[in-house]
């Protein structure tokens, strides 16, 4: 009976580690487009397991993101953009619902939609 009770607490303790090293829903890459102020502008965002990642646009180049935080199927991150010589912090919230993202970016000029699909 000793070796049975072991044995179940040994699996269950396996499958809690397995499930708290499990990857976020919105690790990797996507095609997004952001609705801003000046029109639709396509971007990829790739988003890495360990809170890293980049961001390419026209006319932006590629920018990394910082602060990468999943919570469930949610994330949050911020990225300075050059705008037209402009510098802008983006802050970005939104939810993963399987392979489509959808959220919105936060500037000095006001919040914008963003949807994506993991390529």
């Amino acid at each position: 009976m000793k070796k049975l009770t072991n044995g179940l607490l040994l699996m269950a303790f396996a499958l809690l580690v397995g499930c708290a090293a499990s990857t976020p829903p919105a690790v990797g890459v996507w095609a997004v487009e952001m609705n801003t102020p000046l029109g639709a502008l396509p971007a990829t965002l790739t988003v890495n397991a360990d809170g890293s990642g980049m961001m390419a646009a026209d006319g932006m180049g590629e920018t990394p993101v910082s602060g990468i935080t999943f919570d469930g199927n949610s994330m949050a991150f911020e990225a300075s953009v050059d705008a037209q010589g402009q510098t802008l912090v983006l802050e970005f919230s939104g939810m993963v619902e399987g392979d489509s993202l959808s959220g919105e970016f936060d500037s000095d000029f006001g919040a914008f939609a963003v949807t994506g699909t993991r390529q």
